[in-house]
């Protein structure tokens, strides 16, 4: 009660004596300065916006760091992006619906582009929207702390002055992502291994793999892409090891699937099912922790990698305290288009444009849709759930509208396409739920396509 209670008494104060402090200057939080700064620009009143990013520029995810281990700054290494990356979805599926890439590369442009054609296309929006100065880089939140009036005291390390800042906030935005912090199991015997053993978040090139037999313990995305990358790039056999269920798809010749490993002896695996193999690497591809050690457990979101977050009140709003927000937090289908429509929500619950309704209300709602997920059969079902959540964001908001209903579509042709083909569903053409057109078909097969650069993937 008296949380809420605090709440409301926040929003009679006018907009501009609040603070608001968003931690993570990747996809997730660049939405939510696009939020702020659109209700800037339409001549609201918003709050002063300090965003505090641990590395040295903006992107997050899709800034591509040579390094490993740790940075330049003795921090762990944020991103775990890879050389030779092509978008695993439609692109039209992720796509801003305030800003196309029609828009931003002037042309329409095939539908799974690499890395660095996403990464311009994410900065070249924020780079439109006048937030940079918001942002203070190389700035660590080591600590929150809520205090007894509500507000919340943010310990920052400072990397450029070498100081600690101490500043507080109304209200505070977590956009710190969650592929991050590798979770790495133990096997037995893995010690013994004379090969390279790393986690996917260490993958940098697959170049690196090329004539070697590589076995990558994992069946979700991460384990399909960098399996199916090192084969393009030369490697000898990838083998996929699953703990639950083979991904089952038609694999190019030197790629197969086993159940999970139970020992390695040196060079030699043995699988659940008594094969063995000898292998020369070891990738493992077995996901991410959500890790928020600055947050006291009574603010941190505690979850795996789910279409609902526990918690969180539309996925974004923390129920126990709702001067507490989290963008992002999700398994993810759509990503940049949900990264925006939570941010807008969160936004407006801020502003004081979104009466939220009484915890119990919340508790309920959020119920619903804990229930609706555990009883989803399939992928089709799962994106539907997520168009769902999207549309019950953007109904309360501002958020520019798109063809959600088109873009269900085309995520179910593109799983489609995967089921048919592993190798050749990147090249299939789909349309824009902004602009309604078909885009056109890539120049080069994705298999045969060895140049990921942005002057490659454009030329007509």
């Amino acid at each position: 009660m008296l949380i809420g209670l605090q709440v409301w008494m926040k929003l009679l104060v006018g907009s501009m004596n609040k603070r608001v402090a968003i931690i993570g200057a990747g996809p997730s939080g660049i939405s939510a300065l696009r939020a702020f700064s659109t209700a800037r620009d339409n001549g609201i009143d918003v709050p002063e916006i300090i965003c505090f990013e641990r590395q040295s520029d903006w992107g997050g995810q899709w800034k591509f760091n040579w390094r490993t281990g740790l940075d330049e700054n003795g921090e762990p290494v944020h991103s775990s992006m890879y050389r030779y990356l092509w978008s695993n979805g439609p692109k039209e599926c992720l796509e801003f619906s305030d800003y196309s890439f029609e828009q931003h590369f002037g042309k329409s442009i095939p539908s799974f582009p690499p890395r660095e054609i996403l990464e311009d296309y994410i900065l070249g929006r924020a780079k439109k929207s006048n937030f940079r100065d918001w942002i203070k880089f190389n700035h660590s939140v080591r600590m929150v702390e809520n205090q007894e009036n509500g507000d919340f005291l943010l310990t920052v390390e400072d990397f450029n002055s070498k100081k600690i800042i101490k500043e507080t906030f109304d209200y505070l935005i977590v956009a710190t992502g969650h592929f991050s912090v590798p979770n790495v199991p133990e096997f037995d015997g893995i010690e013994t291994f004379p090969g390279r053993v790393l986690h996917a978040h260490d993958f940098r090139s697959a170049g690196e793999f090329k004539g070697k037999d590589l076995l990558v313990v994992g069946a979700s995305y991460s384990a399909e892409d960098v399996g199916l990358q090192c084969k393009k790039y030369g490697a000898k056999s990838v083998t996929f090891s699953f703990r639950t269920a083979p991904m089952d798809f038609i694999w190019p010749q030197g790629v197969d699937e086993r159940e999970l490993l139970t020992s390695v002896n040196k060079k030699t695996v043995t699988f659940k099912d008594g094969t063995k193999k000898d292998f020369d690497a070891i990738i493992l591809c077995t996901g991410y922790l959500h890790s928020f050690p600055f947050l006291p457990q009574e603010l941190r979101l505690v979850t795996t990698n789910r279409l609902f977050s526990p918690g969180l009140f539309k996925g974004v709003v923390w129920n126990d305290n709702p001067s507490l927000f989290y963008i992002g937090m999700q398994d993810q289908w759509y990503t940049f288009t949900m990264f925006d429509a939570e941010a807008w929500y969160a936004r407006d619950v801020i502003l004081g444009n979104i009466q939220l309704p009484s915890k119990e209300e919340r508790t309920s709602e959020m119920r619903e849709w804990d229930d609706r997920e555990n009883n989803l059969e399939d992928a089709y079902g799962m994106i539907d759930f997520q168009a769902d959540y999207i549309r019950s964001l953007m109904e309360n908001t501002d958020y520019p509208k798109f063809d959600v209903e088109l873009s269900q579509k085309e995520f179910k042709a593109w799983k489609k396409a995967k089921e048919k083909s592993i190798v050749s569903y990147r090249d299939q053409a789909h349309s824009s739920p902004v602009t309604n057109k078909l885009s056109p078909v890539h120049h080069t097969v994705w298999w045969e396509a060895m140049d990921d650069s942005m002057e490659s993937y454009l030329k007509d």
